[in-house]
């Protein structure tokens, strides 16, 4: 049954009351394309371009399969680049599996790749280099095959992902609460646990036994009851990072729980409140209050589950076919289809935008339909990429992959 009149309803009353401020809220309608219809694409993760000015892209699958999309995605043939065995990484496909890759900064130089996945008995996440032998052809160097980093995983859920460089050169990993619900482990606020937290390590050298080493300026560095490799404490289920290179920011979408869900920005030491808060309120499931001198850093920008259920991150906007969203930070709702542009300056956000994305003159994240209580959508966005363009590219979990006009 349709409960579109009851959300208008209930949208209707939360107006009134300033949680909702849809009728001051300006619409942006995008028109989109779905696009390597001829190719099975099933749960995609994520797209990255390739970084040598060819103009080819890779689609990141998370059951582990990673295509080369060439430049010309409609005359070209797309080819595989690598696959992981889906056996080794997924128990539960619904979060585990390839999550993330990203290219090192010097790529063109050193051939140089990442990819983060999960792995199975014992159940862990890790971070593993490999490397290109032959950019031309895009040939994968066999031999070469170094795990950075292994972060044992007690659930399957909240296993986070998609890693990226910022513009000091170093990588920034962010990583879920371990999973479950309720923090059972309380893994976010401890600061010997690198579950729930943001990560930052130096992929091009070593320390002692690791395959990484720590940032001489990372804020915990040798403090006792710290791990150095933490940048930030307080995350649950960050779904992604985005470095916003132009402005040297880090956004974070962070997924909560029954509140609320967050935008987040990423600063040196900070704490973002998980398990102690959800959002900028109480979390009440949990019995204790944290130290007084304990300083949580709000989300630049947070809705309730009155508007979406998950969010997922995406990128700041700096393409030509959209100056109405240049310089936003464009993301949307899992459950819902969802989607936004906020704009941030000082640290704070200045205004928002919904927006509509429209395939052959039809609305695809209108309201949702609710089926026992939970949203219906038939857009269920995952990730907002970049093209070679620097335009937008939506990737539906559903398996299809849109391009704006």
């Amino acid at each position: 049954m349709k409960l579109l009149p009851i959300w208008i309803g209930i949208t209707a009353y939360l107006s009134c009351f300033g949680i909702i401020t849809s009728a001051q809220t300006e619409t942006v309608t995008i028109s989109i394309q779905h696009e390597l219809k001829e190719t099975e694409t099933p749960k995609p993760i994520s797209w990255v371009v390739v970084p040598d000015g060819s103009g080819r892209s890779l689609l990141v699958l998370q059951g582990g399969q990673v295509l080369v999309v060439p430049a010309d995605r409609k005359q070209s043939k797309i080819t595989s680049f690598l696959k992981l065995s889906p056996e080794q990484m997924i128990v539960k496909d619904f979060e585990e599996g390839l999550l993330g890759l990203v290219f090192h900064p010097k790529y063109r130089s050193n051939g140089l790749f990442y990819l983060y996945h999960t792995l199975q008995s014992p159940k862990r996440s890790v971070l593993v280099e490999r490397r290109v032998k032959d950019q031309k052809k895009l040939a994968l160097d066999p031999n070469h095959t170094r795990t950075l980093i292994e972060i044992g995983q007690p659930y399957w859920n909240h296993n986070s992902g998609v890693p990226e460089f910022g513009p000091d050169g170093y990588l920034y990993l962010s990583t879920g609460d371990g999973g479950k619900a309720n923090d059972p482990h309380d893994f976010s606020q401890n600061t010997f646990s690198l579950l729930g937290k943001v990560l930052r390590l130096d992929v091009d050298q070593t320390e002692g036994a690791l395959q990484y080493a720590i940032p001489d300026d990372n804020p915990f560095k040798d403090k006792p009851g710290y791990r150095g490799e933490i940048w930030t404490t307080g995350m649950r289920n960050p779904w992604r990072l985005h470095w916003d290179l132009p402005s040297k920011t880090l956004y974070c979408a962070d997924v909560g729980q029954h509140q609320k869900e967050e935008i987040n920005l990423i600063k040196r030491g900070g704490n973002y409140g998980w398990s102690f808060r959800e959002g900028t309120g109480e979390f009440s499931l949990k019995n204790r209050k944290p130290s007084p001198e304990i300083k949580f850093i709000d989300p630049v920008f947070e809705y309730g589950h009155d508007e979406g259920t998950s969010v997922s991150g995406g990128i700041v906007y700096r393409g030509t076919k959209h100056p109405e969203l240049y310089g936003h930070y464009i993301f949307g709702d899992w459950g819902t289809g969802k989607c936004w542009a906020i704009e941030v300056k000082n640290n704070q956000t200045v205004s928002k935008k919904y927006i509509e994305f429209t395939l052959d003159g039809e609305v695809i994240n209108d309201l949702p339909e609710f089926v026992n209580g939970k949203p219906q959508s038939p857009f269920k966005p995952v990730n907002f990429c970049m093209s070679a363009q620097n335009e937008l590219v939506l990737l539906d979990w559903q398996g299809m992959i849109y391009f704006t006009n």
